[in-house]
């Protein structure tokens, strides 16, 4: 794993603070999708539960994955009872019990690429539902957004997590929908978006900043002077645009 992969854990409680949960819709999409009901599930990274509370409220029996220790101790202190919990990367899960839903939210580009899709179907029930969703969370305002990248740009020139398969952002199918389609184990990709606004302080939204992956591996003095030159060129309040774009496919039963 990269150094930001395993950045997260300095930072649990902030990232269970400030990242901002999933909506109501994002759980229909994937229900809609599967066209039977979803009753068990294996979610990968799962990281404080922000998803695992999703899935886990509306009567799936959820299996929630972490590499990290800390933010698997914040998921334990937030999901339902009835969550099982196992601390490993997506890597070291075996094949064994199969699920009707394997899923990752806002983690899969730190799993590694080397036999990805062939580990995640051997986890899936023949006819079963992959689910990968996520995407960055902006300011809504362009010119503020503008503000805060001029702030930051002696210390980091983008906290942008680069496509791991290098699609552009202007393609219409975006990773890992461009992998799925290439995949011998998954058919009817599909792709969609969901929009999600939400208004913070500024100090929440450098909060935010704190659990992201670019920041998070800065050296310390530095990352505290971003923080504190983004601090100044923000209003009072802000509104985030955190649209979540959704990746969702079919296990074949035979590749």
């Amino acid at each position: 794993m990269s150094d930001r992969a395993v950045s997260f854990g300095m930072t649990a409680q902030a990232y269970e603070r400030f990242r901002p949960g999933y909506p109501a819709a994002l759980f229909d999409t994937v229900l809609t999708y599967a066209g039977r009901p979803i009753r068990t599930a294996l979610e990968i990274g799962a990281g404080t539960g922000k998803a695992t509370r999703l899935f886990a409220e509306r009567g799936v029996t959820v299996t929630a994955t972490e590499p990290d220790e800390a933010m698997l101790a914040e998921l334990r202190r937030h999901v339902p009872a009835g969550v099982r919990t196992v601390r490993a990367a997506f890597e070291d899960l075996q094949p064994g019990e199969r699920y009707g839903l394997v899923y990752a939210a806002a983690a899969l580009h730190w799993t590694k690429p080397e036999g990805r899709w062939s580990r995640m179907a051997a986890l899936l029930e023949p006819g079963g539902v992959f689910a990968s969703f996520g995407g960055p969370v902006r300011l809504a305002d362009p010119a503020v957004e503008e503000a805060v990248r001029v702030a930051r740009a002696p210390f980091l020139a983008s906290d942008d997590v680069p496509s791991p398969d290098g699609t552009p952002p202007d393609q219409d199918m975006q990773w890992p929908g461009t992998e799925l389609q290439r995949s011998e184990w998954f058919a009817d990709v599909r792709q969609s978006v969901i929009e999600r606004r939400t208004t913070m302080t500024a100090r929440d939204y450098v909060g935010l900043l704190s659990t992201v992956s670019a920041y998070l591996v800065l050296p310390a003095v530095e990352r505290e002077e971003v923080y504190r030159r983004i601090m100044l060129v923000l209003p009072e309040a802000v509104e985030i645009a955190g649209d979540i774009t959704v990746h969702l496919a079919r296990r074949r039963s035979e590749p």
